[in-house]
């Protein structure tokens, strides 16, 4: 499902967050809700929208500035080198075919991405890493695994020959951001789907190891 900006007859995720305010707080009419952080329509996970015009631009300036911390979780075709690293890559857009690049080399148009990544579980022909985004450039997960050889399952558009039940095999489990009124931090948690279900093996101890951190 998109966050936003789909046709009249299909439903984003911003429709549905609207009708569900709406419903909760009996509100007639039209319901405002700003987006603030967006996932591609093959991705699962944790989503930002701010119920007023003053959070909404409150909650974009920590997306701009980097203080949002947003962590993914990726199962991959093989086994990465190590059990953790970073990746940086220039990145560059092919509009006509609709994916990003890894450029080889820095130009104007060209910006720098960053992520950490952690390897939690292995069979050596799927692995479950962990992703903590320092950019949030578009497709730049996606991108980045795939171009150092460990595209993510289901993401044929990145190489991927590997089969998904549903979307792709990324998960956006976590964010931990400030409250834009009252400064408290919000740590948001959003459970794997059921499309993951046949990879449990991998998945189940890192989850109770995350989800008792």
């Amino acid at each position: 499902m998109a966050t936003m900006g789909t046709t009249a007859d299909e439903i984003s995720v911003l429709d549905v967050a609207k009708s569900y305010i709406g419903r909760k707080y009996n509100k007639p009419g039209s319901v405002y809700l700003g987006v603030v952080s967006r996932l591609d329509s093959l991705v699962t996970g944790a989503l930002v929208f701010a119920r007023t015009s003053k959070a909404a631009a409150r909650l974009s300036e920590q997306f701009r500035e980097h203080t949002v911390s947003k962590t993914y979780w990726a199962l991959v075709s093989g086994r990465p080198d190590g059990q953790g690293g970073q990746l940086e890559h220039w990145l560059w857009r092919d509009d006509a075919a609709r994916r990003t690049r890894v450029a080889t080399r820095q130009r104007t148009e060209t910006p720098l991405a960053k992520l950490k990544w952690t390897l939690l579980a292995t069979d050596s022909k799927v692995s479950l890493l962990e992703i903590q985004l320092e950019t949030g450039r578009k497709h730049q997960i996606r991108a980045q695994l795939s171009h150092i050889g460990l595209p993510i399952l289901g993401d044929t558009r990145y190489d991927s020959s590997a089969s998904f039940p549903r979307g792709i095999a990324l998960h956006s489990i976590a964010l931990s951001l400030t409250h834009p009124v009252s400064k408290e931090t919000i740590a948001v948690h959003a459970p794997l789907p059921r499309s993951w279900k046949r990879w449990e093996g991998l998945w189940q101890e890192p989850c109770r190891r995350f989800q008792s951190g």
